[in-house]
């Protein structure tokens, strides 16, 4: 028997979701959660199988949901997300169920997914979180998870943000979160008037930074205010220079 737990915050979505499923014997309803903090519990919970997820939810979105998750579930997307997320879906081979959807277009979302059991679920979530378009919330909170609990941390807690192996730290005025994602990802969606990449492993604050200082020949470090001195690369220096307009 298969586990799944439904994620929408619209009840008649939910509903639709149970009626067509139940026409799949082989498929148990173990959770309905009507928002992400919800999808998280159950899913660490129930270890389902596959999860159907709505994407614009209250609180936390579907793909901030998702990267909360240690190990994940294969997806459905049951989405009224525009065509661009729908094309980044398609090229990391997971489904989708634009709403409003019929049984035969979820009856073919379930055959696709017994057809893809195989496949490595960890690495196209992974991939479709790198790629698709990133969400207006994202540029002004980052959702992590400590311990138990879930976060929302605004942008403007963010001192800087240090690479760490396959995660990232996420370094604010008390403490530290990690958070499995790339430099990359974070200097694309992070507003380029509030944040800077200093160097390949560093991301700043610039309302944190104090003072730009010499440390051997033409190489430099940014001061942050808690005193913090961070790496500064040559490119980073012209850069920043030209940011800071000196």
């Amino acid at each position: 028997m298969n586990k799944v737990v439904i994620i929408d915050d619209e009840p008649l979505a939910r509903s639709l979701v149970v009626e067509y499923i139940q026409q799949h014997p082989s498929i148990e309803i173990v959770a309905e959660c009507n928002d992400g903090f919800q999808g998280v519990k159950a899913i660490m919970q129930h270890k389902p199988d596959l999860i159907f997820l709505d994407i614009q939810m209250p609180k936390i979105n579907g793909f901030e949901m998702l990267e909360l998750l240690d190990s994940t579930p294969s997806v459905i997307f049951t989405t009224a997300f525009d065509e661009y997320a729908i094309k980044a879906f398609e090229a990391n081979a997971i489904d989708y169920l634009l709403k409003p959807f019929s049984k035969e277009r979820f009856d073919l979302a379930i055959q696709k997914w017994n057809e893809k059991k195989s496949t490595s679920s960890e690495k196209n979530i992974q991939s479709l979180l790198e790629n698709t378009t990133k969400q207006p919330d994202e540029k002004n909170r980052i959702v992590v998870k400590n311990g138990s609990d879930i976060r929302i941390v605004p942008m403007a807690d963010v001192m800087y943000i240090e690479a760490y192996d396959d995660y990232v730290k996420i370094f604010t005025k008390d403490t530290y979160y990690l958070k499995k994602k790339t430099m990359n990802y974070y200097e694309q969606v992070l507003d380029s008037s509030q944040f800077f990449r200093t160097h390949r492993s560093f991301i700043i604050n610039l309302q944190e930074l104090t003072k730009i200082e010499p440390l051997e020949k033409n190489t430099y470090v940014v001061l942050l205010k808690n005193g913090k001195k961070i790496p500064l690369s040559r490119t980073g220096y012209s850069k920043l220079k030209e940011t800071l307009g000196v």
